[in-house]
Order: structure tokens, then C-alpha cells, then sequence
């Protein structure tokens, strides 16, 4: 894991002899995004403002991630004390560690107290930020939010204020991730065709390469002075061989493009048990995820797709109507279109399209939240979890963690469209999976460039 980062601890991150600890102020959803980010700020200090204790009360009851850290967060803190009191100068976080604290509320000094309006817990944190920083005048003090309107509100105040950047990837790591299909000139046409037509279509890797690729490394080779299409191929670590990614289809869906052929070959390569999609509306991922799990089914015991509850303005599923079939209807509705999709290329009345509402109904085929997949152990199931960049690195590692035998998770989702207020591009779980897994013989990650849902979706997402 990376040490606990800021944008003055990029800079600054070690603590010079002599000088005095830093003292960095947590805001409530930095602990909600990591409960251990206490440990992550080396032998600095941390407050931690009565408020934020009050506002995590509120998340303690749930069976969502959020309920989960805010909980542990707790339990962590009670560990620490051990019965004993904050005191002035609060208890030691551990061994070459700083210390921790609770402070209480403080009201803004003279000079701002007519600066903001609303007594909100934002304002009575940001309040106790300053009264820290000014009671500390030979310290470095920084409040630390993911929250990027407090953020600007702290700094109107002329108080520090970072985002928390533990488990934020860099953006050479994202553009590396969107380039890992490489499009490569072949001279030899003689070793290309032996690639593509020979009977074992596939060449060991030292023929063509000086260097062994890594594994899953995607490639689309082009014929030198021949105006034939690229050959599509992967490096398969097992067999050490580049091997040719051939055309298929799953359950009457096939790839319209190279990207498309590469996502639905990882998906149906058992050998690979977690496979990341990622690109744009439309590009077809969770189509083909899904699609894919439905040629296999004989497989798995189980397919269970499912998509993080994201609901606008933090509000409880509990103020829509219904039980709860009809409250989720509407965040798994999409998923039920994909669905729609594969079963409308048959006929009402054909073997397929009755295999798949057999399935449906015996719950063989579940379409779930992913917060009531909490604790299940996953033994022989394809698991598709759609919409996967709205989930924190720790939630993507409770997911994974939960595969048993014969288990195979595909993610899908876009990194540039984001409806957790405390995630970005950088900082997502999404992202965090393919710079943790690259290289890994199990994972495979495709990012998928041209939309194919219609020619109006494709220049709508280039144009507006």
C-alpha cells in the first residue's frame, strides 16, 4: 500500500529532524472512504472533530460499505484508547506513529465567524480545523476532505485543506491501462501467416518478441503491404505462446469490433477468473459480460449480475414505494435491458429465449443489489458486477475476496463517469484493480474504445 499522501505530503512527506509533526484534521468521508487511514500519515499527528464522530453515529446501522467502515472505524478507535482517555495531547497510534485525538467543537474566530451562514457539521469541522491550526502556530497543520466543496470553502478561509490520496493511482497508470491493446507492423508476413492460418494458431513468444511479454498482453499485429484485417492475439503465460484471439460469439452476440473480440475471449477463457471491461456508454460491456455467462451457464451454479446502489442526494432506498423488489427495480433496470437484448435474438417460443426465463425464475440467472451479496461466499458462480467504478479499492477487495472454487468476476464499468461525490477517475476501485492485477496470469483488462449501441449514441458521445 502507499503511504498516506497529500498534496503537501508529495512534497513533504518525511518529518526533518527536528521539526515538529505535522497535525492533519480528518474529515468524516475520508474515514468512511478508508476506516484505516488513521495508520496512513506516518509519524504525523491526527484530530479528529466531535462532529465527525457525530456524523459517523449516523452511518453505523447498514449492511452497505459506508455502515462497514464507519463501524470499524469505531472498533479501531476503541482498540487504540483501550480505556484510556484522549487526554491534551491524545494516545499513540502505534510504534513509530504519531498521535491521535478527539476535539471538540470550536466556533470560527472574530474575524470569520460572519463568513458562512448555515450551522452545518462541514462548518463546525472546518471551525475546528482553524482553532487546531491556530492553537499550533509552529505546526503544519491541513484539514483533510475528499470533499472538494470543503475544500474550497476551507480554503476561502485561508485554511489548508488536501484531498486524501492513499489509494489514488497516477495518472500515467490510466493511460497506460487504455493502451494495453497494442497495435503492432509485422515485416515477416510468413510469421504472421503461420500465426493466423497455421494449425496451432498461436507461435512461441520468442519468435516474435527479444523480451517476454506480460501476461494477457493484448496485441493486433498488421500485415506489412497487405491490405487484409490485423490479426488479433494474446500472450497466454501458461503455454508461453502468443496466441490468436479468434472471432466467436455467446449466446447469439457478436463482437463488432477488435476490442469487442477481446473482451468477449477473456470472457469466455476459464482460465481467466477476473477480467476488467472498461470504456464508454454503449461500448457494450456488460452486454457482452452477460452474454457470455449465458453460453457458459452449464459451467457455473450460479450467475449473479449486479451494480452498486448509488442514490442521488445519500437518501434511503426507503423513500420510494413498494417492498423491496419495486424499490431497486429502477437501479437494476438496465441490467435487465442487457438482458432483454440477448434474449430478443431468438424467438419468444425458441429453446433459448424459454431457457433464459427458466433460469430467471429459478434464480440460476440473479439480478441483484450488490449490498445483499454482502458476506455470501461465491463458490462456482460468474459474477458480474456492473457500474464497478462507483465502488471504493476496499470494496472491490471485499467482492473479490468473497470468490471461492470455480468462481470467475468480471467488472465492468466507465472510470470517467463517476456518481460517488468522494471518487474520481484516479481514486476508484475500477482504476485501483487494473494497476493492482496488471500482470497477473488470472487477469485480463480490456478497454473497449467505439460504441456500437447506435450510430446516434456514438456521435452523441463524441459531439456534446
Amino acid at each position: 500500500m502507499k503511504k498516506a499522501e497529500t498534496k503537501a505530503g508529495k512534497k513533504k512527506t518525511e518529518t526533518k529532524a527536528g521539526k515538529s509533526p505535522k497535525i492533519f484534521v480528518l474529515d468524516t468521508n475520508v474515514i468512511l472512504h478508508d476506516y484505516r487511514a488513521i495508520h496512513q500519515f506516518k509519524d504525523n499527528d491526527i484530530v479528529i472533530p466531535i462532529a465527525v464522530i457525530e456524523e459517523l453515529d449516523k452511518f453505523k446501522k447498514g449492511n452497505d460499505a459506508l455502515s462497514f467502515n464507519a463501524r470499524s472505524f469505531m472498533r479501531e478507535l476503541d482498540k487504540i484508547t483501550a480505556g484510556r482517555m484522549f487526554g491534551k495531547d491524545g494516545v499513540s497510534l502505534g510504534k513509530n506513529k504519531g498521535r491521535i485525538k478527539i476535539e471538540p467543537n470550536h466556533p470560527f474566530p472574530e474575524g470569520l465567524r460572519d463568513l458562512f451562514i448555515d450551522d452545518i457539521q462541514d462548518h463546525r469541522i472546518l471551525a475546528t480545523a482553524i482553532w487546531v491550526r491556530d492553537n499550533h502556530p509552529d505546526r503544519f497543520t491541513a484539514l483533510v476532505t475528499k470533499d472538494i466543496n470543503l475544500r474550497m470553502k476551507s480554503k476561502a478561509a485561508g485554511m489548508e485543506a488536501q484531498d486524501y490520496l492513499t489509494d489514488r493511482v497516477d495518472e500515467d497508470v490510466i493511460q497506460t491501462t487504455e493502451r494495453e491493446l497494442l497495435d503492432m507492423d509485422i515485416t515477416d508476413n510468413a510469421l504472421l501467416q503461420k500465426l493466423a492460418y497455421g494449425p496451432e494458431g498461436s507461435l512461441p513468444w520468442q519468435e516474435m518478441f527479444g523480451s517476454e511479454p506480460a501476461p494477457n498482453q493484448l496485441y493486433r499485429f498488421f500485415w506489412d503491404g497487405k491490405d487484409e484485417r490485423p490479426v488479433c492475439a494474446r500472450y497466454d503465460a501458461a503455454s508461453e505462446r502468443i496466441v490468436m484471439v479468434k472471432m466467436k460469439s455467446a449466446y447469439g452476440i457478436k463482437p463488432r469490433n477488435d476490442e469487442q473480440k477481446f473482451a468477449l475471449d477473456a470472457c469466455l477463457n476459464p482460465a481467466i477468473q477476473l477480467v476488467s471491461l472498461t470504456g464508454g456508454a454503449g461500448t457494450g460491456k456488460t452486454l457482452l459480460a452477460l452474454a457470455s455467462a449465458i453460453e457458459q451457464a452449464h459451467e457455473y451454479d450460479q450467475i449473479i449480475l449486479s451494480r452498486p446502489t448509488v442514490i442521488l442526494g445519500g437518501q434511503d432506498i426507503g423513500f420510494l414505494p413498494g417492498d423491496q423488489k419495486a424499490k431497486m427495480s429502477p437501479y437494476l433496470q438496465p441490467l435487465m435491458d442487457n438482458l432483454a437484448v440477448i434474449r430478443n435474438q431468438f424467438r419468444a417460443s425458441s429453446k433459448e429465449a424459454l431457457r433464459i426465463d427458466a433460469m430467471v425464475k429459478e434464480e440460476k440467472l440473479l439480478i441483484t443489489p450488490l449490498a445483499y451479496i454482502r458476506g455470501r461466499s461465491l463458490g462456482k458462480v460468474f459474477f458480474i458486477i456492473d457500474e464497478a467504478q462507483n465502488l471504493t479499492p476496499h470494496e472491490i477487495k471485499t467482492i473479490i475476496t468473497r470468490a471461492g472454487e470455480d468462481t470467475k468476476m468480471v467488472f465492468t464499468g466507465d472510470i470517467f463517469q463517476i456518481d460517488q461525490p468522494y471518487l474520481d477517475q484516479w481514486s476508484n476501485g475500477l482504476t485501483h484493480l487494473g494497476e493492482k492485477m496488471a500482470g497477473q496470469r488470472l487477469f485480463e483488462h480490456v478497454f473497449l474504445r467505439k460504441g456500437e449501441r447506435s450510430e446516434l449514441s456514438e456521435i452523441a458521445a463524441k459531439l456534446l
